[in-house]
């Protein structure tokens, strides 16, 4: 179960006043679906379904990563992405 360390984090980086870039969005999509779910199991989307692709990538590519790394790992990005997009 996510920390509420993790829960803060993630509802902070859900009011940033910036939107972060897409590699970023995708980097914390991921971290945040490992943290949560584990491993991705679902079937790959689709080619023509580029966002859900890509976002299905993302978390694919942190498997076998343990959930408790990838929660540190959310946490620290989101904090760094806090720092640089809040004003």
């Amino acid at each position: 179960m996510p920390s509420a360390e993790f829960e803060a984090a993630a509802d902070a980086v859900n009011k940033l006043t910036q939107r972060p870039d897409n590699d970023e969005l995708l980097k914390l999509y991921g971290l945040f679906k490992q943290t949560t779910v584990g491993d991705n199991n679902t079937a790959k989307p689709g080619i023509f379904d580029l966002k859900a692709k890509y976002k299905w990538q993302a978390w694919e590519d942190l498997k076998g990563k343990p959930q408790e790394e990838a929660e540190k790992e959310y946490i620290e990005f989101a904090n760094s992405l806090i720092a640089k997009y809040s004003s």
